[in-house]
């Protein structure tokens, strides 16, 4: 249902015949050339509530709606931003509101640093930080990633959906309901969104469905579903991409805030790779991190570690690989 109900509402958000119908105009910063609608989030964000409602009340859960007030809080302003430009530190408060919300609702602090067979007890001032820092930046990372087409759905759908696979392996039926839920949703959107991409998701759609990454990450953790460098792994080809770039340029002493097209993504697109050859290549680097992912949990100590190693060399050299394609651009 939420995959036919997202792929219908998204095609309908497509034409111009609806009132919520606008246009993401190319602009110097824009990887795309002609006006395409920006408000194919609003399918996913419309057949997602949807279902949760079906699920809610097939499993009749006790009262888990921790989420949903801080996953709409977020939602509002970032359609508002789609349609009017709101600034980057009024968005960034919103975002720390919905947060706390969520942190304050759920209580799924992390408590506990955990890496392969080591656990450090983290004090209550960095259980909050961390915590906070970790859901508002996953928030931001992926409406930061969302610059191709098909990009932000193929991660969405592939993340979410090993989310819910991880939650059945742990007889978990509601976290496992709630994330394939997303990925159903999304797979009716990416149908519209696959290179050439006739709608965007628009930061609704992505604030959104990063907001979840980071809420599910921890709701996954605090219940043993899986630790939380698992989640991390899982999502790293953004996590990687999002973060070095923010530090390279701030290290350059650039605005980090205003949009750019200078993720290693999105270099390879302008090196000549094009939408569909880059997020097929990108395809294939989530699905090996799925793998990972869902083995990761049942692995013996000394092989998590040799898989984390493994990933370590894989993104260092994938860095080096574009810098060695097109040079490093000095912007």
């Amino acid at each position: 249902m939420a995959f036919l109900v997202s792929a219908l509402l998204t095609r309908y958000f497509s034409q111009p015949k609806n009132r919520l119908y606008h246009l993401d105009k190319p602009n110097a910063r824009s990887l795309h050339t002609h006006p395409t609608p920006i408000n194919g989030g609003l399918a996913i964000l419309i057949s997602f509530t949807i279902s949760t409602v079906f699920i809610y009340w097939y499993l009749k859960p006790s009262p888990d709606f921790f989420w949903i007030a801080s996953a709409l809080l977020i939602a509002i302003i970032s359609l508002i931003d789609d349609f009017y430009h709101v600034s980057a530190i009024n968005r960034l408060l919103l975002h720390f509101i919905a947060t706390y919300l969520f942190l304050w609702q759920s209580e799924f602090w992390l408590t506990h640093l955990v890496l392969p067979g080591i656990t450090w007890t983290l004090s209550p001032f960095l259980q909050i930080s961390i915590s906070f820092l970790f859901v508002v930046w996953m928030l931001n990372l992926y409406n930061f990633m969302d610059g191709i087409d098909g990009f932000a759905g193929g991660m969405a759908i592939i993340g979410f959906g090993t989310f819910a696979v991880l939650g059945g392996l742990a007889e978990q039926p509601l976290f496992m309901a709630i994330n394939l839920m997303v990925a159903s949703a999304t797979g009716g959107f990416l149908i519209f969104n696959y290179p050439p991409a006739r709608i965007f998701m628009g930061d609704v759609g992505a604030s959104s469905l990063g907001f979840l990454v980071g809420a599910f990450s921890l709701w996954g953790n605090h219940e043993g579903i899986f630790p939380l460098w698992v989640a991390l792994l899982l999502f790293s080809p953004f996590i990687v991409d999002a973060t070095t770039t923010l530090l390279r340029r701030t290290l350059q002493g650039k605005k980090i805030w205003q949009a750019h097209k200078y993720h290693y993504y999105q270099q390879l697109v302008q090196l000549g790779w094009g939408h569909k050859r880059t997020v097929l290549w990108e395809y294939a680097l989530m699905a090996t991190c799925s793998l990972s992912a869902l083995i990761a949990p049942f692995l013996p100590v000394y092989a998590q570690w040799y898989l984390l190693i493994f990933y370590a060399i894989i993104y260092i050299l994938l860095i080096y690989f574009v810098n060695w394609l097109g040079g490093v651009k000095k912007f």
